[in-house]
């Protein structure tokens, strides 16, 4: 697959048919572990999660974490309700990946994330990206035994897509920004 074209399909996933083989879940993690990174620092650790206790604590913590914060945009209690079940339901059926980094040097294990959701693509796969909250990173990081010179960067749920993902076109949030508008020269100029 040519990298524009995966560049092009890359969507979020909440809904997972079934994980990634071993196989696949080594190559993804090797080409996220060639993302660049200061002075080759190569701060990144990367945990499988495969036991099921572990991964349904990750998906209630995310869930909790969603229930604390106020609807947006209008949303109305019970679809935010939803919403939050929708995400904790997101760990279903899906490889677990939790990414760590250590303190102070994130900026390269995102571009390692990036990396590995290009590569799912690649593979024929689906991904989506969990954020927490710091008191829920903290917490995540001593579940899975890290030591406190790192933390958590976010959890990828890897896997069969169940679902196409929002068309960009037809995202529920609004369409993409039309190209180019993004684009300065030399300095920034309002659009309008």
């Amino acid at each position: 697959m040519d990298l524009y074209e995966a560049i092009e399909k890359r969507r979020t996933i909440r809904v997972f048919k079934s994980p990634a083989k071993e196989d696949q879940l080594r190559r993804i993690i090797l080409a996220g572990t060639k993302a660049p990174s200061g002075m080759n620092s190569q701060p990144w650790e990367f945990v499988i999660v495969e036991d099921q206790s572990l991964i349904d604590k990750l998906a209630d913590l995310k869930y909790r974490l969603t229930l604390k914060m106020a609807p947006v945009d209008g949303t109305d209690q019970e679809s935010f309700k939803q919403r939050a079940h929708g995400q904790r339901e997101s760990f279903r059926n899906a490889s677990v990946l939790a990414v760590f980094h250590q303190k102070s040097q994130d900026a390269s294990t995102w571009l390692a994330i990036e990396n590995i959701s290009l590569a799912a693509v690649a593979e024929g796969l689906g991904s989506g990206i969990t954020f927490y909250a710091p008191e829920e990173r903290s917490m995540i990081a001593d579940l899975l035994g890290f030591p406190s010179n790192y933390d958590l960067t976010a959890v990828l749920k890897i896997g069969v897509s169940g679902e196409e993902g929002y068309r960009r076109e037809t995202n529920p949030n609004g369409p993409r920004r039309p190209e180019f508008v993004w684009l300065h020269k030399n300095k920034y100029k309002k659009a309008g």
